[in-house]
């Protein structure tokens, strides 16, 4: 390939990744300011393939090409389905997430795992501010800088896909004020979509924890996500999941024991004034 002078600084020239990608540099330099109109499949698989873009960088490109322009329909309610599956699995913690990384809905096993998140107001249950303006989530999670990175990447990954949603831009920018960390992670660009996985957990009654999480697209709720944890059989983090299991089930059955007491005293009660 012929060159294009002296290099200041190292990869390729626009000049350079056009002519690999089988464009004229001017086509390219509208693309990358937008100016293009329907920019074909056929372009951006050569763009991605000169890039060596993996799955999930190849996602972004076509999700900065082709966003969802204007204003963003999102809702945090969860249909009642996906709750009653989410407190039918007594064993599994699991959470609801939206393409912001909020934290929409939750079981018990999660509440036990992490924290109860119905302690949080409503618009600070988000994954990106517990991760960098939460100091309890360093001690959850042991690898917390890969937690935190991870999410910065999965919410990068997502902002290009929704450019004018205002609630992710804000967040955006509180975190940007707050915390330098995330400055630097954000302005590295990095892109990943985490639907699989494994997480070390530290929980002050189970111990240290390694589980495996695997995350669901919600039908009918295309920015909705089902997190769900299991541990491998025979494990210690399996034999933690069934004492966090047992003591989440105590804790549920402790008010229904509370109400037999009360019904109990209440009809002694009514024998004692019955007699003579």
């Amino acid at each position: 390939m012929p060159t294009f002078g002296r290099r200041r600084v190292p990869g390729l020239r626009r000049e350079e990744l056009a002519q690999l990608a089988g464009m004229s540099a001017d086509y390219y330099m509208r693309l990358e300011q937008g100016r293009c109109g329907n920019v074909s499949e056929e372009v951006l698989d050569a763009l991605a393939r000169e890039l060596r873009l993996d799955a999930d960088e190849r996602t972004y490109l076509y999700n900065l090409v082709k966003p969802v322009r204007g204003r963003v329909r999102t809702t945090h309610t969860v249909v009642p389905h996906l709750r009653y599956l989410l407190d039918s699995m007594d064993s599994t913690p699991a959470y609801v997430i939206d393409h912001r990384v909020d934290i929409l809905a939750w079981n018990r096993m999660a509440a036990a795992l992490i924290f109860d998140f119905g302690e949080l107001p409503a618009d600070r249950r988000n994954w990106l501010l517990l991760c960098f303006l939460d100091d309890r989530v360093r001690d959850i999670f042991p690898d917390w800088e890969r937690k935190a990175r991870d999410t910065v990447a999965i919410v990068r990954l997502n902002a290009a896909r929704f450019p004018d949603d205002a609630r992710l831009t804000a967040l955006i920018g509180e975190l940007s004020v707050k915390s330098e960390l995330f400055r630097q992670w954000w302005a590295d660009l990095n892109v990943r979509e985490k639907t699989y996985g494994t997480k070390r957990f530290t929980h002050p009654l189970a111990g240290e924890m390694t589980l495996h999480f695997q995350t669901f697209g919600v039908a009918g709720r295309s920015d909705q996500s089902l997190v769900a944890y299991a541990a491998e059989p025979g494990t210690a983090a399996a034999r933690g999941l069934s004492l966090l299991a047992s003591w989440t089930l105590a804790e549920r059955l402790a008010p229904d024991r509370e109400h037999d007491d009360d019904e109990r005293d209440h009809h002694a009660g009514i024998a004692d004034r019955a007699e003579p």
